[in-house]
C-alpha cells in the first residue's frame, strides 16, 4: 500500500464515479419523470470528478484551487447525494442548511490553506463536515427507503464511511497523519483508497435503489388505475375471491359496496372529459380517507367502485356506505355537484364463488337507482 500513487488512485476514483454517473444519467432519461432525484445523483459523481482533477494537480496549480476548490466541490458533491435522496423520496430538498455549512467552512479553510497553512486543521474540518454530511443521508435512506437489500446495501456502504472519516478525523491528532493530501503514509493512503471505494459502492447502493423504485412503478401500475389510483377490477376480483375463500375457512364475514356515480354521463356532456376525470379523482379521494387499511377500493369501469370490506357485516357495511353517500354529497369548490347510489351485500354460507357476491351487491346498486338514486340499498 504504501507504493500506491495516490495521484493515480483519486482520478481512478474520479473516474469510475463519473462512468456510474453516465448511466445514472440513463436511468433519469429512461425512467418514469415520478421517479426523482436521479438527476442530483447524476450530477454529484461529475462534481466529484473535477475535485479529484483539482486534488491530483495539488503542487502544480495555486492552492486556492487545488485545496480551496476542490474542497468545495467534494463537499458540494456529498450534499447532492443528499438533495438527490430527498426528492427520491419525496420530501423538502433542504438545500439551505447543508451549502450554508459548506459556505461558512471556507473562509477558515482557505485561512489554514493560503494565510497559516495546516493540513491537520483542514483534515479536521473536512473530514468531520463530511462524515456528518453522510450520516445524515445515511438517516434519510435508513427511516424512508423500504426494507430491500438495496436501502440495507447502501446503508451499509455509508455507515462504514462515515466510521472511515470520523476514523480519519481522529487520526489527524497523531503525529502520523502525514504533511498533505498526496504524503504516501500508511494512514493516508489507507484514507484515500477506502474514500475511493466507498464513494464508487455509493453510487452503486444508488442505482440499485432507482431500479428498485422502478420496479414498484412498473407493479403498482399493473393494479392501479392509472387515472384515480383506485385498484383495476382484476386486481379487486382477485383480492375478493381471496377474502372470501378466507372466510369459508374461517367462518367470517366480508362486505362489498358497489358504488356508481349518479348521472355521471350529463357531467361529462355539460362540462367535457376532463372535468369528468376530475370529479373521477376526487371521488376517490374523498371515499379513501373512508376506509381502514384492509379495505380496498377497486374501479370496475367508467363511474362505477367496488369497495371490498373484509370482517364487516352488512350492518356494519351499511355504516360505512351512509358515510360515503354523505361526503359525496358535499360540495366541492370548482367541480359540480354529485351523488352516489350504493348497493351493500354480505357473504353468506353457500357463497362459492366472488361472482354470487358481486351479482347481489350489483342488484342492490339498481335498487338504490330504482328508489330515486343517492341512496344505499341491500338485497
Amino acid at each position: 500500500m504504501m507504493g500506491l500513487d495516490l495521484r493515480s488512485i483519486i482520478l481512478m476514483s474520479g473516474i469510475m464515479g463519473l462512468l456510474l454517473s453516465v448511466v445514472m444519467l440513463f436511468l433519469r432519461l429512461s425512467y418514469p419523470k415520478s421517479i426523482r432525484g436521479l438527476g442530483w445523483w447524476a450530477a454529484a459523481p461529475v462534481v466529484s470528478f473535477v475535485s479529484a482533477l483539482l486534488f491530483a494537480m495539488r503542487g502544480q496549480i495555486p492552492d486556492a484551487v487545488s485545496v480551496v476548490a476542490a474542497n468545495f466541490l467534494l463537499l458540494t458533491g456529498v450534499a447532492m447525494f443528499y438533495f438527490g435522496a430527498r426528492h427520491f423520496f419525496g420530501l423538502v430538498p433542504a438545500y439551505l442548511s447543508r451549502m450554508g455549512l459548506i459556505l461558512a467552512l471556507l473562509p477558515v479553510l482557505a485561512w489554514y490553506t493560503l494565510a497559516e497553512p495546516s493540513f491537520t486543521a483542514r483534515v479536521l474540518m473536512v473530514s468531520l463536515l463530511w462524515a456528518y454530511l453522510q450520516l445524515t443521508l445515511t438517516l434519510l435512506i435508513w427511516r424512508h427507503g423500504p426494507e430491500v437489500f438495496s436501502t440495507r446495501f447502501t446503508v451499509v456502504v455509508l455507515v462504514i464511511h462515515t466510521s472511515v472519516l470520523l476514523l480519519r478525523f481522529l487520526s489527524a491528532w497523531l503525529p502520523l497523519s502525514g504533511e498533505s493530501l498526496l504524503d504516501p503514509s500508511r494512514i493516508q493512503t489507507l484514507y484515500i483508497v477506502m474514500n475511493a471505494l466507498f464513494t464508487v459502492a455509493l453510487v452503486v447502493g444508488l442505482i440499485l435503489m432507482a431500479g428498485d423504485r422502478l420496479r414498484e412503478v412498473f407493479e403498482h401500475s399493473s393494479s392501479h388505475d392509472s387515472l384515480t389510483n383506485a385498484l383495476i377490477r382484476r386486481t379487486l376480483i382477485s383480492a375478493c375471491e381471496q377474502e372470501l375463500e378466507r372466510c369459508r375457512r374461517h367462518g367470517r364475514s366480508m362486505s362489498l359496496l358497489m358504488l356508481d356515480i349518479d348521472h355521471f354521463k350529463a357531467v361529462n356532456d355539460a362540462h367535457g372529459h376532463q372535468m369528468g376525470d376530475r370529479v373521477l379523482v376526487d371521488f376517490v379521494a374523498r371515499i379513501t380517507p373512508l376506509l381502514r387499511s384492509p379495505d380496498q377500493l377497486g374501479r370496475f369501469g367508467g363511474e362505477e367502485f367496488v369497495v371490498l370490506l373484509p370482517e364487516t357485516t352488512q350492518e356494519d357495511a351499511m355504516v360505512v356506505g351512509e358515510r360515503i353517500r354523505a361526503a359525496v354529497a358535499l360540495p366541492v369548490a370548482g367541480l359540480p355537484p354529485i351523488s352516489v347510489s350504493i348497493g351493500v351485500a354480505s357473504n353468506r354460507p353457500d357463497d362459492a364463488q366472488i361472482d354470487a357476491l358481486l351479482g347481489r351487491a350489483d342488484r342492490a346498486l339498481y335498487k338504490a337507482k330504482a328508489e330515486g338514486r343517492n341512496r344505499i340499498a341491500v338485497i
